[in-house]
């Protein structure tokens, strides 16, 4: 089958994409994403020659485009990966948030009922859920916790999640959503928790923690969530919400310590930051529904995902310190500049 990737150019799209090819190699792969900030090309480089494959630059806004692409490809499947997610860039700057992530799913949806699909799928965030108290373990996020945001982002993402379960009752849109934990794993952009943590440590740099770093995540290896969104879209039940966690909870400040260790590097590069404004404490998610429907568990222990990781940023050098230095923006313009 034809599916669109939305983001394909970022985190966890292009790992998507790179499973979905491995595993899926008889399927026809179109990434659609403005390579905004976060979005780096280079990432798909190796796959960017493939019959299977084909990249488009293309702001999910912009509705002419969309379509276009839909009436060319035909897809059965639409996953969108395209959000801006960085809650700090949200609290700068809210309404680029409320663009993307709103305005863009809907433009999104419209194609899919002009043209007809099998399956919508939204990925979401266990953000939705606002946070969890430190001192109750025995909580955690289901698919039946309200909504209750903290951040421009999260509000944005939520939105976009009513607004699909909306064309889901109202147009009889075929539609899933799932709600992940904190992903982590190879082409994380270096402005996030661990990837920022191992390319500073790699400098030497100081290593900037929010508050006292006390703030827990639970953490998902990337892998095994492209494995859960591949399960959702191809058996999941058509309306539903999967909540995709990783059971693997740990403090910041813990996570930090842990890289220093693996990378022989010495905690007094630790340095504590002013926290964020409405920083959540604790997200924990309860994937028992995707597991008892779909047979999902998480594959990779966070002790084994993390040595992965910061393996793969070791021998991946040259991807990273092209993002730091800003040089990766210009990859578009040097392949493409003169088509």
């Amino acid at each position: 089958m034809t599916i669109i990737v939305t983001g394909g150019a970022g985190f966890i799209g292009s790992n998507f994409i790179y499973y979905q090819l491995r595993e899926h190699p008889q399927d026809r792969i179109i990434c659609l994403d403005s390579l905004t900030y976060a979005g780096n090309l280079s990432t798909l480089e190796p796959i960017m020659k493939e019959r299977n494959f084909r990249f488009e630059k293309i702001d999910i806004t912009d509705r002419k485009a969309v379509h276009q692409i839909f009436e060319e490809e035909e897809p059965q499947v639409v996953v969108n990966f395209a959000a801006e997610s960085h809650v700090d860039r949200s609290i700068e700057d809210p309404e680029v948030f409320l663009r993307t992530n709103v305005l863009g799913t809907a433009v999104l949806m419209d194609a899919c009922r002009k043209f007809g699909i099998k399956r919508y799928h939204q990925v979401s965030t266990d953000e939705v859920y606002g946070d969890l108290p430190l001192d109750r373990p025995d909580l955690f996020f289901t698919e039946e916790t309200p909504i209750h945001t903290s951040s421009p982002y999260s509000a944005s993402k939520a939105s976009a999640d009513l607004l699909v379960q909306a064309y889901h009752r109202t147009y009889d849109l075929p539609v899933t959503i799932s709600r992940c934990s904190n992903n982590y794993g190879p082409y994380h952009f270096p402005e996030k928790l661990i990837p920022l943590m191992i390319a500073n440590a790699l400098q030497d740099k100081p290593l900037p923690v929010y508050g006292t770093g006390e703030n827990v995540r639970d953490w998902l290896y990337v892998e095994d969530h492209c494995k859960a969104i591949d399960l959702i879209i191809r058996e999941g039940t058509v309306g539903e919400i999967y909540n995709v966690g990783g059971h693997n909870e740990m403090a910041n400040i813990d996570i930090v310590k842990l890289i220093c260790k693996e990378l022989g590097k010495p905690e007094s590069l630790i340095t504590y930051v002013t926290d964020r404004k409405g920083h959540d404490m604790r997200y924990a998610i309860d994937p028992t529904k995707i597991h008892n429907e779909l047979g999902w568990l998480p594959q990779t222990k966070f002790e084994d995902g993390i040595k992965k990781t910061v393996q793969w940023y070791l021998e991946h050098r040259t991807w990273w310190e092209t993002i730091i230095s800003g040089e990766y923006q210009n990859y578009y313009e040097k392949m493409y500049g003169n088509r």
